[in-house]
């Protein structure tokens, strides 16, 4: 190319680009654009750069292939062939390719083999060559100590270790794909347990033996009732003893707002004085909002109340196909600011302090931000339980979230609207397998026992929907690219920052969770520059929750960070900072009284001249939403 000849120039259409002489007469300069002519069906013109014909019937936007996927779905569980292909093809590679680790995983067997064939050949009583890990409650009976169970159980265990050692800690495999390999292995190993077999239990054979077989009769009928509630959409046995308005939810309270996404619920007061600046509860909206409000003991909205606040609650929506196109910016327009906004009418010139559980706690840091990006200076203290805002340790809930994963699921929602709740619980099912799957099946359907029923676990069979839209936003924007902790999340059109937030958080991990784990929940102290308070709760994400003053065994841990403080790691801060036993719930409360101004006369429910009147009694409409 000589110094005076220009570049080529490329004309552009979409993610096509034509090179000078690559077509004959096609112009390279843009002047010269309205003289292309149609080429191959491009439509070319002074206004339009070449874009290619489009498909129209099955095969346009993929439609075919998502038809394809949905329907593979029904039998896969939601869970991506292709993802997992993809995980075990690189795993199963990297493995051949690597003869000392294939050495190593030989040098383990036969040792493991002696090491069983030696404690067999000791005889009963003989100390075990391996035990279960701590958290692993199926062996813990002393018949499991009897030959020929230990043997077993021991063969078992050993086995289990061996898989973990084989598809671990090999170069070159991808961590997620490492993660997603192990997981699905001790997932199908678990399925071969002798706890799940009439054969290799000890106890389910001595119950069987007592009762004459009258155990396994029960458990056969106790599983065609079970597949008879699924098939009627009826909830677990025993679920009718604990319905919304009745035994759970019945703190007395008004819905004073309602939208087509929320209900908005102020609680009557219970004291002669309030605390002047109200609360206002942003709950997630995976499942209904009354985990708060369970039954009158465990109800931590009658707690607050009790304890002089003005207690108002979002009660979400249980999103249908028509909701489908709501997005993560309708939940927080048309939930946490609708919400905010009624507030601020009924109780005017009152900032609010915010409490956001779970996925409402995320939703309402993004609000938080927001807020303080425009010089919105309405909230007084933002509460944050169990709620993640970064998302790079999210626990195993990560071995779902990959791009060939999302693409499947979005693929299912894409096809019924929403994410259905028996697939969004199979998910949570796998991560505590053990407990909630095989467990459940062996006492309920060997065994031929029903477990009594709790407000807790009634509430979690009373699972909502996810629209399409909001749960395909939420798990690319925030799990797979965390652009909310990297600072690319937008509220209308413009990036929101965390460390924008000038108001104290409050902010709660409970020890055993595993959907949004302690250590993930603290890197809010990372992502912030202001006073944040961690309190660490023994529990898991739910039960952790619900702990009222008086719950046994209960213990917390509790320390004020204030944003000139130098930074503790987690582990370093679960050391150093003391344990209190007991509820979290007074802390909590103490925390918030010292937050606010001077105790007042209680507000009236609602507010008819702002435009907010009672318009119906708690727990509202919504909540009872199938």
């Amino acid at each position: 190319m000589t110094a005076n000849a220009k570049r080529p120039r490329l004309v552009t259409g979409g993610d096509h680009a034509l090179l000078p002489g690559s077509a004959p007469d096609i112009a390279t300069e843009a002047p010269d654009v309205d003289r292309l002519p149609d080429v191959a069906g491009y439509k070319v013109g002074p206004e339009m750069a070449p874009t290619p014909p489009v498909l129209t019937g099955v095969f346009g936007d993929g439609i075919l292939d998502r038809m394809l996927h949905a329907g593979m779905a029904r039998f896969t569980a939601g869970i991506s062939p292709a993802a997992l292909g993809l995980a075990y093809t690189d795993w199963w590679t990297h493995l051949a390719m690597a003869p000392a680790k294939q050495a190593e995983l030989v040098q383990s067997a036969w040792s493991q083999a002696l090491r069983l064939a030696l404690a067999a050949a000791q005889g009963p009583g003989a100390p075990p060559c391996i035990r279960p890990q701590h958290r692993d409650k199926r062996f813990d009976d002393p018949a499991w100590r009897r030959r020929p169970f230990d043997i077993m159980v021991q063969s078992f265990l050993l086995t289990q270790q061996w898989w973990q050692e084989a598809t671990t800690g090999i170069r070159g495999v991808s961590r997620h794909h490492e993660a997603v390999a192990s997981f699905v292995a001790r997932q199908l190993l678990d399925v071969f347990s002798p706890s799940n077999y009439l054969a290799g239990n000890p106890l389910l054979l001595r119950e069987t033996v007592e009762q004459g077989g009258a155990n396994i009769y029960n458990g056969w009928l106790n599983a065609l009732e079970d597949s008879a509630r699924r098939i009627s959409g009826r909830g677990p046995v025993g679920t009718e003893a604990f319905r919304p308005g009745s035994e759970l939810a019945v703190t007395p309270g008004k819905v004073v707002y309602r939208n087509d996404l929320i209900e908005l619920i102020q609680y009557s007061p219970t004291t002669e004085k309030v605390y002047r600046e109200p609360l206002l509860i942003v709950p997630a909206w995976i499942m209904k909002y009354y985990i708060l409000d369970l039954s009158p003991e465990n109800s931590l909205i009658r707690y607050l109340v009790s304890q002089g606040h003005t207690v108002f609650a979002i009660s979400w929506k249980n999103p249908g196909s028509e909701e489908r196109d709501l997005g993560m910016d309708d939940y927080r327009r048309l939930g946490v600011m609708a919400a905010l906004t009624a507030v601020n009418a009924i109780l005017p010139d009152r900032r609010v302090h915010a409490v956001g559980y779970c996925l409402g706690g995320t939703l309402l840091s993004i609000a938080a931000a927001a807020m303080s990006r425009d010089g919105d200076e309405r909230l007084k203290s933002v509460t944050l339980l169990a709620a993640q805002t970064d998302f790079t340790d999210a626990g195993e809930l990560m071995l779902f979230i990959d791009e060939s994963q999302l693409a499947y699921l979005e693929d299912i929602m894409w096809a019924q609207g929403y994410l259905d709740t028996n697939q969004m619980a199979g998910a949570f099912q796998l991560l505590r397998s053990n407990d909630l799957i095989w467990s459940r099946m062996v006492h309920d359907y060997y065994f031929g026992r029903r477990r009594d029923q709790s407000d807790l676990m009634a509430w979690n069979a009373d699972a909502t929907r996810m629209p399409y839209r909001m749960h395909s936003e939420y798990l690319r924007c925030l799990f797979l690219n965390n652009d909310l902790a990297q600072g690319r999340y937008e509220v209308e059109g413009r990036p929101v920052a965390l460390t924008d937030i000038t108001v104290p958080i409050f902010a709660l991990g409970t020890a055993k969770d595993h959907v949004a784990p302690w250590r993930s929940v603290y890197k809010i102290v990372l992502l912030t520059d202001t006073d944040v308070t961690f309190l660490l709760t023994s529990g898991g994400h739910n039960a952790g929750i619900v702990t009222p003053p008086g719950h046994p065994r209960r213990i917390y841990q509790f320390v004020r960070l204030g944003f000139e403080d130098a930074y503790l790691d987690p582990d370093r801060w679960r050391e150093t900072a003391p344990v209190h036993k007991g509820s979290w719930w007074p802390q909590w409360q103490a925390w918030l009284a010292d937050h606010s101004g001077a105790e007042v006369a209680p507000p009236p429910l609602g507010r008819a001249a702002a435009g907010y009147p009672v318009l119906d009694d708690a727990p509202g409409r919504y909540v009872h939403q199938s």
